[in-house]
């Protein structure tokens, strides 16, 4: 899916290339308890050094930490609320 989606956003940005990038547990950065992924399009010269869109990543995340209070503004979902939208997404790409 993840791919799919990519290359949609590949084409719709111009973009060459695709970060993927993977979040699961505090110590890869995970700063809300569920999985999730960055896809990113990617053009030549974007970052002086390619891994610095880790980095970019990172500090975003922490911004967007800053301004919501995460604990208040989200509740948890059921695993059955979560399988329902992702197969409500999936019919989009069929």
């Amino acid at each position: 899916m993840a791919k799919k989606v990519g290359s949609q956003l590949e084409k719709f940005y111009s973009a060459t290339s695709l970060t993927f990038a993977i979040q699961d547990g505090p110590q890869a950065g995970q700063t809300v308890p569920h999985v999730h992924i960055h896809i990113i399009p990617r053009k030549g010269g974007d970052f002086e050094k390619n891994d610095e869109i880790y980095d970019a990543i990172d500090e975003k995340e922490k911004e967007l930490k800053q301004k919501l209070d995460l604990d208040k503004e989200r509740s948890d979902r059921s695993m059955e609320e979560m399988a329902q939208e992702a197969d409500d997404y999936r019919l989009l790409f069929l």
